[in-house]
């Protein structure tokens, strides 16, 4: 396996048990998990193709679709 799916592997671990904390601490780490999120698609673009990069978009939306959900709600007109 290449360094880059490691690193995506490592990523989604740390999200999985970042939803086990209290929210309060969800906070600093969710936001900590997004925004490291965009450059390990871009590694795994650049090593991998577009095919692994829309996956990894469709599991970062998963696992943040009830802020996506928030953000996109609070930046309605």
């Amino acid at each position: 396996m290449s360094p880059p799916l490691i690193a995506a592997c490592l990523w989604v671990l740390a999200a999985s048990v970042t939803a086990l904390l209290p929210m309060r601490v969800q906070y600093v780490a969710g936001t900590l998990l997004l925004a490291t999120a965009i450059p390990l698609l871009v590694w795994i673009g650049a090593t991998h193709g577009a095919v692994p990069v829309l996956l990894g978009c469709l599991a970062i939306v998963s696992l943040f679709r009830r802020p996506l959900g928030v953000l996109i709600w609070r930046l309605k007109p």
